[in-house]
């Protein structure tokens, strides 16, 4: 025990005081937020300002409705017309953040223009020349049988910006649906009172009775589950490294002479296990504190923040199956590490790892659907596939306690069975250089240990 405590301590201290390891921690939330945050400020950088529009509309109804439509449904329009000048009506925040999700809505300059009995090509020949001298982004053309059956024309300076026509045109759909309305005699802040969709709260049935269904538990496994996938990722290399760092040093007699080849091992897989940890629980602390103030600066703020309720019991579930998860596919790194001779053909041999923890994130959804069949019964009892399928079961329809006992059981069985596997693997292997192990030679390892 002194022994492998004493392996446990120069793995942990080692890769801890390692300069890399104090960067990704400090660095590690940083650019985990980033992520989040990066693609909406990209999305809400405006380069080149608001768009300019000219409108030509022929119908002579259709324009106020597509300025209406766009000062409600932009997030901060800016307008100008020749025709119309009325004051808008509001949109709550509430509105404004669904539209923000929905799309990038653009800012746009709007302007009215009268043909006066000139050709339509005189006109277009005129908004080129517009066009062409940055004066305008682009002009729609709407001709005279718009509301009938007729085809609205844009031509634009750019042919990349995909979300301002695509804005466009749910404007322009609009305008011509309350066009449409107003000449079929319905007044159109009726028809939308009456179109307004039904609101659905959705509540699970439990053994203590009915708890509403907000479907933040799947977002929480999901979380779980990619946080897990990170650490497999980040981890699992180092794991694999750390197996045959004797391998490749060539000093494993020398090490083998004091020290057994299963205490080695072993005190390696959990050294970096620990570092693993140390590092999450430092990510965790420091996402809490990050969120306990911007709770309290947007509260301050007026601004309602919901925080999701998660039972205790879930919380214990959610921290056991990531150790199980963990472990399961860290002890398959230290397996293959054990089989290989260089860390190169380790991290080909590791893809298989990935694909199982893959496979597992895909069977999110058919458990989900019915997590009380027999499919996902059997698929929660298959250790590589449970710390996931296990977790959206206890979400969706808690299941009987010893189904959830059972799955830990099998699960944690199985870690035991691939760590004493691999220690025969290791005793034999770490004294095989320069000759790669083919299945029949790593059975022929495990009876000879």
């Amino acid at each position: 025990m002194n022994k492998l405590l004493a392996v446990v301590k120069r793995e942990y201290i080692q890769r801890v005081r390692n300069r890399m390891f104090i960067l990704i921690t400090v660095l590690g939330p940083v650019v985990i937020s980033l992520f989040g945050i990066a693609p909406a400020l990209i999305f809400s950088i405006n380069a080149g300002g608001p768009i300019k529009v000219a409108v030509v509309d022929q119908t002579g109804k259709v324009y106020p409705h597509i300025y209406n439509a766009i000062m409600e449904d932009a997030v901060q329009p800016v307008a100008t017309t020749e025709s119309v000048d009325r004051q808008l009506p509001d949109t709550n925040a509430n509105d404004r953040f669904e539209q923000l999700g929905d799309a990038r809505e653009e800012s746009f300059e709007l302007e009215e223009i009268h043909t006066d009995g000139r050709p339509l090509d005189e006109v277009k020949n005129e908004l080129n020349g517009r066009v062409r001298a940055k004066e305008l982004d682009g002009y729609l053309i709407l001709p005279a049988n718009m509301l009938n059956d007729g085809k609205a024309e844009f031509f634009g300076r750019s042919a990349g910006n995909v979300f301002s026509k695509r804005f466009l045109q749910k404007a322009l759909s609009k305008a011509i649906r309350e066009e449409r309305l107003i000449e079929a005699h319905i007044d159109s802040s009726t028809v939308q009172r009456l179109s307004m969709p039904a609101q659905l709260e959705a509540t699970k049935i439990g053994v203590a009775g009915g708890e509403r269904d907000s479907g933040e538990g799947f977002v929480l496994v999901f979380g779980v589950g990619f946080v897990m996938y990170l650490t497999i990722l980040l981890y699992g290399q180092v794991i694999l490294g750390a197996v045959i760092e004797e391998k490749e040093t060539r000093i494993a007699e020398i090490l083998f002479s004091s020290v057994k080849p299963f205490t080695l091992m072993m005190g390696k897989l959990v050294g970096v296990s620990l570092v693993a940890l140390t590092q999450l629980a430092i990510w965790g602390l420091a996402f809490g504190a990050f969120a306990l103030y911007g709770v309290g600066v947007l509260a301050h703020k007026g601004v309602p923040i919901h925080i999701p309720h998660i039972p205790a019991i879930n919380v214990v579930y959610f921290a056991l199956f990531f150790l199980l998860g963990y472990f399961i596919y860290s002890t398959l790194y230290a397996l293959i590490g054990s089989m290989v001779t260089t860390a190169q053909e380790g991290g080909q041999l590791a893809m298989p790892i990935v694909l199982l923890l893959v496979v597992g994130f895909y069977m999110f959804l058919p458990v989900s659907r019915s997590p009380d069949s027999s499919f996902a019964f059997w698929i929660s009892m298959f250790p590589f596939f449970s710390p996931i399928t296990m977790l959206v079961r206890i979400v969706a329809q808690s299941p009987p306690f010893w189904e959830i006992a059972l799955s830990l059981i099998v699960g944690f069985g199985t870690v035991v069975m691939i760590t004493l596997l691999t220690s025969r693997i290791y005793r034999v292997g770490m004294l095989m250089y320069g000759k790669k192990a083919t299945i029949p030679e790593v059975m022929r390892w495990v009876r000879l240990s």
